[in-house]
């Protein structure tokens, strides 16, 4: 498993596809061809037919800007690379427009980006002993330990910290939410909600009230990572909303210290991780279940360990996650992560909850493994119809297609 540090990244919505893995792209590509006089990016496959709405472009003319740089756009809806649909490929000329320098970039989901023909594993910073949920757990079994000590084994004390930096941005996010009004950029001209949801459900009671509350959190994020507003990839942009509601809900009602709030962090990224290293958390690959069904299983990884479950209940709230997410299809309208993406969001976190409360009141035990539903996600997502993987072309996004505007 690569270092958590990959997993939780910080940085600018809507999406960590879209937005995020193109804007780190093109710095790859400046830091090897600084001093081209002209640069064109051209984008393939997932990236060209949802990346006006993702703001793709923007993320990649930001990047350029930055560095005092032009860059020109083609895109290439009709056309993908064999190795990944979110593919672009930049390329750089002199005066008299030579190539210098061409490079193709894939943008693999999590912010992550893969260059050329290097391999889509990161550095393996645990090893062959961890490479699964079943060797985690007879790991722990055998020394005693909890899921979340074992990032800090390998990664050390340093990825606790930078756990607390994690839940600042996550807290932020949700807080100026909270406070934020108005309609969302793009052509739904959609309202923001998450102001009058958190109004409504503070003059709730019991129930609803507390249903209310996590839903606003939610929205509250999604709704800042779909204005391009920083946000935390937990395990994706798109799905960003889930893990922050769902901590930040029980550190409101239980009073959890801070420390605990970064154990549960890390118990979550370990669940991602596995997620990431044997399937896939990009809805370009295998659709929406890659993205909310994998930040609903490590939400409810999260809260299991911190309200004091066992580690085969944190397994079992991990797997029920990806297995009542299991076909969601990936299908935003405009390509824009907005509808139905931030409902999602706020009721994968409820979800996260129940499984919660099922896997507590088990004793862990199961028919369907964490690892056995991570097989099935992807033979899903595998055989999902394209149009249904984050091309905007299916499913709901059909409904509100560009020349339906």
């Amino acid at each position: 498993m690569e270092s958590l540090r990959e997993l939780y990244l910080i940085g600018y919505g809507p999406s960590s596809s879209h937005t995020m893995g193109p804007y780190r792209a093109s710095e790859m590509f400046l830091d090897i061809c600084p001093d081209a006089d002209s640069y064109t990016a051209h984008l393939y496959g997932s990236l060209a037919l949802t990346g006006k709405g993702h703001f793709t472009d923007r993320a990649i003319e930001k990047c350029f800007k930055e560095h005092s740089k032009n860059v020109h756009i083609e895109w290439h809806p009709d056309k993908t690379k064999p190795r990944h649909p979110n593919a672009l490929t930049i390329v750089g000329y002199d005066k008299k427009n030579n190539v210098i320098k061409e490079e193709t970039y894939y943008s693999v989901g999590g912010g992550k980006v893969v260059r050329g023909d290097e391999s889509f594993e990161g550095v393996d910073v645990y090893g062959p002993e961890f490479s699964s949920m079943k060797k985690i757990l007879e790991y722990c079994e055998s020394e005693g330990m909890s899921i979340w000590e074992i990032p800090i084994q390998k990664e050390g004390m340093g990825i606790f910290d930078y756990m607390g930096e994690v839940w600042d941005a996550m807290c932020e996010s949700i807080e100026r939410g909270l406070e934020d009004e108005g309609v969302l950029p793009g052509g739904l001209k959609l309202s923001k909600k998450a102001a009058r949801y958190y109004a409504h459900a503070q003059s709730f009671t019991s129930t609803l009230s507390s249903e209310g509350l996590c839903m606003s959190y939610a929205f509250a994020v999604s709704e800042q990572n779909a204005q391009l507003g920083k946000v935390v990839t937990a395990p994706t942009c798109g799905s960003s909303g889930v893990l922050p509601a769902t901590l930040y809900y029980l550190q409101k009602n239980h009073k959890f210290p801070r420390a605990k709030i970064q154990r549960a962090l890390l118990t979550a990224g370990v669940v991602g991780n596995i997620i990431k290293m044997n399937g896939s958390i990009s809805g370009a690959e295998v659709g929406c279940q890659g993205e909310v069904g994998s930040a609903c299983a490590m939400a409810g990884a999260a809260a299991t360990g911190l309200l004091g479950g066992s580690i085969y209940q944190v397994e079992y709230a991990a797997e029920m996650g990806l297995e009542h997410h299991l076909g969601l299809t990936c299908d935003p309208m405009l390509g824009l992560v907005q509808v139905p993406c931030i409902e999602r969001n706020a009721l994968a976190a409820l979800r996260a909850l129940d499984h919660t409360t099922l896997a507590i009141l088990s004793d862990g035990r199961h028919m369907v493994s964490f690892d056995e539903v991570i097989e099935v996600m992807m033979e899903t997502g595998k055989n999902l119809p394209s149009i249904f993987r984050e091309t905007a072309l299916g499913g709901l996004a059909a409904l509100r297609s560009p020349n339906k505007i």
